[in-house]
């Protein structure tokens, strides 16, 4: 797959721009020997810190290999919960030191401290819908660790299930329906770019919807 993004519109370009080159960047990696470990480091490091969510190297994968589309997506499921769990260590060990300046780089503190309350709720519903759905992950592994929620039950469990589904399911797309998915991406890459760089923003948004 070639991992050149065609050009942007201007209005995307500058509130995105910054967003733009890191996906590329990560992109890159599926046309090189690496593609498998960088997923497993890209979806560990995106569930405690990094912006990108490993969607993006597993689709490029994917499109590439769909008969191996499944083994990618357990790849990035057992990376994804290992790093859930480094999460929950950063804010249960490191909160100071580690924690609160990555909630503070994303600008994430009002949605980080309904986190916290949610928590009081049902933890597992909300790791669960945080490791399906494009709201944060990371902000729900790292408040985790500083709620001390259930390490077991309601951090790995859910975790385990919701990237699971996540990552199988688009993998499965590729599977089962690789040439026509691949020819509606490639027909609207762009917009589909668009898309996804509006839901990552959004996803710290939707926190304050969450009941």
């Amino acid at each position: 797959m070639e991992s050149t993004l065609p050009p942007s519109p201007a209005w995307y370009q500058a509130p995105f721009g910054w967003l733009k080159k890191l996906y590329q960047w990560v992109l890159h990696w599926a046309d090189t020997p690496y593609g498998m470990p960088a997923l497993f480091l890209l979806a560990f490091a995106e569930s405690s810190f990094f912006p990108i969510p490993a969607d993006v190297l597993l689709i490029a994968l994917a499109l590439s290999k769909p008969r191996k589309s499944l083994w990618f997506a357990m790849v990035c499921s057992i990376g994804s919960v290992l790093g859930g769990m480094a999460g929950y260590g950063i804010g249960y060990f490191f909160w100071e030191t580690v924690g609160q300046p990555i909630i503070n780089l994303y600008q994430a503190q009002a949605a980080f401290a309904k986190v916290q309350g949610y928590y009081q709720q049902n933890a597992f519903l909300y790791v669960f819908t945080a490791a399906f759905t494009p709201i944060p992950y990371k902000v729900f592994t790292i408040a985790g660790g500083i709620c001390q929620i259930r390490f077991w039950q309601d951090l790995v469990l859910a975790s385990l299930i919701g990237r699971s589904l996540r990552f199988f399911l688009v993998a499965g797309l590729f599977y089962f329906f690789g040439p026509p998915i691949k020819q509606f991406i490639d027909r609207y890459f762009e917009l589909l770019t668009i898309l996804f760089s509006v839901l990552l923003v959004g996803g710290f948004i939707a926190i304050k919807y969450l009941h």
